[in-house]
C-alpha cells in the first residue's frame, strides 16, 4: 500500500496544520514500520515491542498524556487523526497502542504523585506499556458486577481475583486494575496501579484468536498481591467512574482504528478494481462494483464524521461527550467490519487468502463492534440518553 493511495474525500479543510502534519507522520511511520511485518506479526502472533517503542519515539504512546510526564499533550482527535493511520496498515498493533494511551492516561491523570513521576515517562515513551483491567470471567458487559476483591490490610492493599481477555497481558510492565474495595454496584468499585511482575500474579494461556494477533490476550490471577496504598488511582470508591472515562477515549480510539481498516479495504478494493480484468474488461468498469465502492466511500466519511465530533466532545469536555462516544464507537466499528467485508467481495477469492491483506484486515476489526463494551451496550447508552434527558443530540 502506497501513502498516496487514501482516496475518500478528505477532511484535511477541518484540519488544522498541526493535524495535517500528525496524519502525514503516522501514516509515514505506519509504512515504514508496520506495512513490512504486519502478516509476519499476524501469522506468528509476534508482539512487537520494538515497533511500539519507536512509536514511542515520535510520542504515539502516550499522544493526550500531560508533557510533564512526558507525554505529547494532543487533544483526543489529534489522537484519532494518528490511531487511524496507524491502523490502516495494522488494525492489530494500533489498537494495542490505542489501549496502551488509554492506560497511560488514567495512570498519569489519578495516580498520585510518585507513582505518576516513577511510570509516567516510561510508559508515555513506550520503554515500558500498560494493560487496562476490567473485563472479568463472569462479569463483561455488566462490569459493574465485577468480583476482585482488593482489601485494605494497614499501608497496602490485598487484591484476589480474575480478569479476563486483557490485552497485551503476560507481555506488559503495568497494570491498570479495577477491583472492589466496598459494597456491590458501581460505587464499590476502586482503580489501582499494579506492577505487573508483582507477586501474587500470574498469567493465562495466549488465547487462540480470529484476529489482533500482533498482541497477547490472556487471563490474569490475583492470588493474595500486595499493592501499596499509594498505588490506588483517584479515591476508594470511584474507580467505575475512571474506568468509564477512561472508556469514553477508548471508544473513539477503537472507532478511529475501524476507520483506519475500512481506508486500508477500501484503498485496496480500490487498486483491485484497476487491475483485475474479467469478461476482457477493468472489473471497475462494472457498474455493480462502482456502485459498491461508492457505499463504500461514503459510509466511510461519514464515519469518520462522527468519531471526528465525539471526539471534538472529549476535548472540550461537552456534556453529552459519553452519549456521542457510544454513536461513533457503535456506528464506525459496524461500518469499518462492513467496508471490509465488500472489499474481500471485491477481491472474490484473491480476497480470502493471506497473499493479500483484506482477510487480515476484516479478522482484526472485527472484534471491534464487541471490545471498549460490546455495540449492544453502545445502543442502550444511547437509548437512556434519548429516553432520560431532554437534550438533544446536536
Amino acid at each position: 500500500m502506497n501513502m498516496d493511495t487514501h482516496v475518500t474525500p478528505s477532511l484535511s479543510w477541518d484540519l488544522s496544520e498541526d493535524q495535517i502534519a500528525y496524519r502525514d507522520a503516522a501514516r509515514a511511520f505506519a509504512q515504514a514500520e508496520f506495512a513490512p511485518h504486519a502478516a509476519h506479526w499476524d501469522a506468528t502472533c509476534e508482539f512487537p515491542r520494538d515497533a511500539i517503542a519507536r512509536a514511542g519515539e515520535l510520542g504515539f504512546c502516550g499522544l493526550y498524556t500531560d508533557t510533564d510526564v512526558g507525554g505529547a499533550g494532543l487533544g483526543r482527535l489529534d489522537a484519532a487523526i494518528i490511531f487511524e493511520e496507524l491502523a490502516a496498515v495494522d488494525p492489530s498493533t494500533a489498537a494495542y497502542i490505542s489501549i496502551h494511551n488509554m492506560a497511560t492516561w488514567m495512570l498519569t491523570s489519578f495516580a498520585q504523585p510518585a507513582v505518576r513521576d516513577a511510570w509516567g515517562p516510561a510508559l508515555a515513551s513506550g520503554q515500558k506499556l500498560a494493560s487496562y483491567c476490567l473485563t472479568e470471567p463472569g462479569a463483561g458487559s455488566d462490569a459493574a458486577s465485577l468480583t476482585t476483591r482488593a482489601q485494605r490490610v494497614d499501608d497496602h492493599y490485598v487484591l484476589d481475583g480474575a480478569k479476563a481477555f486483557i490485552s497485551g497481558a503476560g507481555s506488559t510492565d503495568m497494570l491498570v486494575v479495577m477491583a472492589r474495595t466496598g459494597g456491590p454496584g458501581a460505587g464499590g468499585i476502586s482503580a489501582f496501579a499494579v506492577p505487573a511482575n508483582t507477586a501474587g500474579i500470574s498469567y493465562g494461556r495466549k488465547e487462540e484468536k480470529l484476529g489482533w494477533n500482533s498482541q497477547p490476550t490472556r487471563s490474569i490471577s490475583f492470588d493474595g498481591v500486595s499493592v501499596p496504598a499509594d498505588h490506588l488511582l483517584g479515591e476508594e470508591g470511584g474507580g467505575f467512574r475512571l474506568a468509564m472515562k477512561g472508556l469514553d477515549g477508548g471508544r473513539t480510539n477503537i472507532a478511529a482504528c475501524s476507520l483506519g481498516a475500512a481506508q486500508g479495504a477500501l484503498d485496496a478494493a480500490r487498486r483491485h478494481m484497476g487491475e483485475r480484468k474479467q469478461f476482457g474488461r477493468k472489473i471497475g468498469d462494472f457498474q455493480a462494483l462502482q456502485f459498491k465502492l461508492a457505499d463504500m466511500a461514503t459510509q466511510l466519511v461519514a464515519a469518520r464524521q462522527m468519531v471526528h465530533t465525539a471526539a471534538r466532545k472529549l476535548d472540550t469536555h461537552s456534556a453529552d461527550a459519553t452519549v456521542w462516544c457510544a454513536m461513533a464507537k457503535r456506528f464506525a466499528t459496524d461500518a469499518g467490519f462492513a467496508i471490509c467485508n465488500d472489499a474481500l467481495q471485491i477481491h472474490g477469492g484473491y480476497g480470502y487468502i493471506r497473499e493479500y491483506p483484506i482477510e487480515r484486515l476484516l479478522r482484526d476489526a472485527r472484534v471491534h463492534q464487541i471490545l471498549e463494551g460490546t455495540n449492544e451496550i453502545m445502543r442502550v447508552i444511547i437509548a437512556r440518553h434519548l429516553l432520560n434527558t431532554d437534550e438533544e443530540l446536536r
